[in-house]
């Protein structure tokens, strides 16, 4: 088992980066936000599950412990596959889907791509229990980088997810006209509530 990765960014993309460890580059998938986190050349320090299939091997990375362990409990649940767990650590903070599950409110679930009402709830019933300690958790603190490259991060991030550019921007533009100043200057807030006003994506692709 890989549990973390420490070492020279290469490359980033929407939803993931390249790592190079000890001359091996390590293809790790990652939430939109921690991507853009990350700088080309720069040291970075991943945890990380690699998920085994017959036909591949997934390694998913996340920037601290409580994602690491939130990520391990959704794909547990019947019908989230890892991209769809990646999804709802995309829309919320371990924080945010603690107090849901405390709050037996499934709606926030069923706003992520490739999770229906059903699965949703499943969600809901299965981590019930197990998340208590996240309530009382310090949210991690925002990432704030100058406000013009943070509103082209966030829409990057939202078309890699796979809403198309016209949306993605139309979505956003809404969401930062209802923001504060601090608010327009914080990556992941941002992206939060603009998947939230996008909700799910229409797509043919069933449940991952």
């Amino acid at each position: 088992m890989i549990s973390s990765l420490r070492g020279t960014v290469l490359s980033t993309f929407g939803t993931g980066a390249v790592i190079e460890v000890g001359g091996v580059g390590f293809s790790v998938q990652l939430t939109p936000a921690h991507a853009l986190s990350l700088r080309l050349g720069d040291e970075a320090r991943v945890l990380t599950n690699l998920i085994v299939r017959e036909d591949s091997l997934s390694l998913f990375g996340f920037a601290d412990s409580e994602s690491l362990e939130i990520f391990s409990l959704l794909v547990a649940v019947t019908g989230v596959g890892p991209k769809s767990a990646m999804g709802v650590l995309a829309a919320l903070t371990p924080t945010e889907i603690a107090r849901a599950v405390s709050a037996d409110d499934d709606t926030v679930f069923r706003k992520v791509t490739g999770i229906g009402p059903k699965t949703a709830k499943l969600i809901v019933v299965s981590l019930t229990g197990k998340v208590a300690a996240f309530t009382v958790s310090q949210p991690g603190r925002p990432t704030f980088v100058p406000a013009s490259s943070v509103h082209d991060d966030v829409l990057v991030a939202l078309v890699g997810l796979g809403w198309n550019e016209r949306s993605a921007s139309e979505a956003l533009d809404r969401v930062v006209a209802d923001s504060n100043d601090e608010e327009k200057n914080s990556m992941q807030t941002l992206l939060r509530r603009s998947l939230t006003e996008l909700g799910p994506r229409q797509s043919s692709v069933g449940p991952r």
